[in-house]
């Protein structure tokens, strides 16, 4: 069942979210009710790019990871144990 919202939001959001829309062939709701539902799920908004660590930083998760699964305790901080 659908049910109507109604809310403000700046002019110039709505001219250019309605554009994008419109350039990729959706309907605005279609935007709408996804962020409206990614937003029930998550229970949280995203501001911005997400964090996405660099090669030596992936490497290190990787490898404290792989610790982890194999239950190396002996690679572990004393604080972690």
């Amino acid at each position: 069942m659908k049910t109507v919202m109604s809310f403000k939001v700046d002019k110039d959001v709505r001219d250019k979210v309605r554009k994008v829309a419109k350039k990729i062939g959706v309907p605005l709701s279609m935007v709408v009710n996804r962020q409206l539902k990614q937003f029930a799920k998550d229970q949280r908004i995203e501001f911005g790019e997400p964090l996405v660590p660099n090669a030596k930083t992936r490497k290190i998760l990787d490898e404290a990871l792989r610790d982890i699964r194999e239950g190396r305790e002996d690679k572990f901080s004393p604080a972690f144990t």
